[in-house]
């Protein structure tokens, strides 16, 4: 983006929103972040932005003028989660994707319209290199992955059909400043002794440090090969359970986590998941698919796309990232 252009951000005040908020208005483009009113945006004290008030639920005449005004959109708002029923899911990651299409199309400025997806909408399975060629998993392994699946294909249709310039973007699993729900809650486990390995720990997690999502974001708009593209992004070096969990450890100054045999996990997660859902848990089970999955399979998705196509090359190793995502959840969200 070598000139100043008018840029939208939603899902402003989350992990993703924020900090490419706080690069766009660095660099000194006019940015405009989507917020409910009410809402906290102390995460973006000091910024210069105009504020939108909206709920992407009930969209307003401000957002829909907002979308007309912009040269890039980046649509980083989703519900998230791993319990729940799929309508709980819907409204945000299915219903608003469709209606900030609707909103986008025609106009005669939209640059680029960058949409955060995940890497969760492949199938829940082993991977070992897996690259954009390969099919997305529309039935989904819960809620969001597939509202998060089905919202891909209202994207790439709004380009084949319309000629929209999106670009879908699929990081793994993103720690850093802003994590609120993942590494707290894990932390929260290690300090109250419910935290297992569960099997040997020697799978590849999907990692994605948040500096090098942003920086594969801005690439997504900066290139024109990327219209029309979907990418996955993550860091160079995956990293096992094993170091994962340590670094948690460690960080905490506690010993590393005992170990469940995976048979004894498969086993228990279904009768963990269907009491919750029984006694109408708000909050999931200590096994979830979702754990599964992010626990036990390898999760090893290619970058080479995007390597080759937009020059993404990523520039934190997860040493040095999950230190800083640590500090800051100490600091911040634990409290």
């Amino acid at each position: 983006m070598p000139q100043p252009e008018s840029i939208l951000v939603t899902g402003a005040t989350g992990m993703i929103g924020a900090p490419v908020v706080r690069r766009a208005a660095a660099a000194g483009h006019h940015v405009r972040v989507v917020v409910r009113s009410g809402s906290d945006r102390s995460v973006l004290d000091g910024c210069d932005v105009e504020w939108v008030e909206s709920d992407l639920t009930a969209p307003n005449a401000a957002y829909q003028n907002a979308i007309r005004k912009s040269d890039v959109i980046v649509h980083t708002a989703a519900h998230v989660g791993d319990w729940g029923p799929v309508s709980t899911y819907r409204a945000i990651n299915l219903d608003a994707v469709e209606d900030l299409l609707r909103f986008a199309s025609g106009s005669d400025r939209l640059r680029r319209l960058v949409h955060l997806s995940a890497l969760g909408v492949y199938q829940a399975k082993h991977h070992f290199g897996t690259d954009e060629t390969t099919p997305v998993d529309l039935r989904g392994f819960d809620g969001y992955t597939h509202t998060k699946a089905l919202a891909e294909e209202l994207v790439t249709a709004a380009h084949q059909k319309d000629g929209m310039p999106t670009v879908i973007a699929r990081p793994g699993f993103t720690y850093g400043e802003g994590d609120r729900r993942i590494l707290p809650r894990l932390m929260q486990r290690f300090r109250n002794g419910s935290i297992r390995m569960i099997g040997n720990g020697q799978r590849v997690l999907n990692n994605t440090n948040i500096d090098n999502l942003i920086d594969g974001l801005f690439l997504c708009i900066d290139h024109d090969a990327a219209v029309g593209e979907t990418f996955n992004l993550r860091d160079e070096r995956l990293v096992t359970r094993a170091e994962f969990l340590g670094a948690v450890a460690d960080f905490l100054e506690l010993p590393p986590p005992k170990r469940v045999p995976l048979w004894f996990a498969k086993v228990a997660r279904p009768v963990l998941e269907t009491y919750g859902r029984i006694q109408g848990a708000d909050e999931p089970p200590l096994l979830t698919g979702a754990t599964m999955k992010f626990m036990t399979l390898n999760l090893d998705f290619s970058i080479e796309k995007a390597i080759r196509l937009l020059g993404y090359q990523p520039r934190i190793d997860f040493r040095e990232g999950i230190q800083d995502a640590l500090k800051w959840a100490a600091e911040n969200a634990c409290h």
